[in-house]
């Protein structure tokens, strides 16, 4: 008998570390930018911003969650980093030297939403790594989620 459940156990277990470690795709930064969308509508800005920068675990999921940048380029909400709530950034380059904020207002202001590509560091890897922000305006905001690249 134990010689049959350790290999479940180790197919299991590799299983399990495989989805974990599995990059995020597209259609998460999408739902996490709907999701907020939605609760804008129904609540209102000022409630989704107090939600995000609150850590309501509804607008995080792993290494996806949902930010929201006002049009002039100022971060409003941020559940990861609340230092940068009130800041912009907008000539503070990528790893490459890429002005990806300004790219994100441009897309906001003329398409309305969209993808921002650019090389940012990951905190989980330490590493700089490509990544893709999903962006979607409404009003005078952005909401923002993006995903790393693997």
């Amino acid at each position: 008998m134990k010689t049959i459940l350790k290999p479940i156990a180790l197919l299991f277990l590799s299983c399990v570390v495989h989805f974990t470690l599995a990059a995020d795709v597209p259609a998460d930064a999408i739902a996490m930018v709907e999701k907020g969308l939605s609760y804008l509508e129904k609540n209102g800005k000022e409630a989704l911003v107090n939600e995000i920068n609150n850590k309501n675990p509804d607008f995080i999921k792993g290494d996806i969650y949902l930010y929201v940048r006002g049009i002039d380029g100022v971060i409003l909400a941020h559940p990861i980093n609340p230092k940068l709530i009130g800041k912009n950034m907008l000539e503070l380059p990528d790893a490459d030297g890429k002005l990806y904020r300004k790219d994100i207002l441009t897309l906001a202001k003329t398409k309305g939403k969209g993808w921002v590509d650019y090389r940012y560091n990951n905190p989980l890897t330490q590493q700089v790594e490509n990544k893709s922000t999903y962006i979607v305006k409404s009003g005078e905001i952005i909401l923002e989620a993006g995903i790393y690249k693997k």
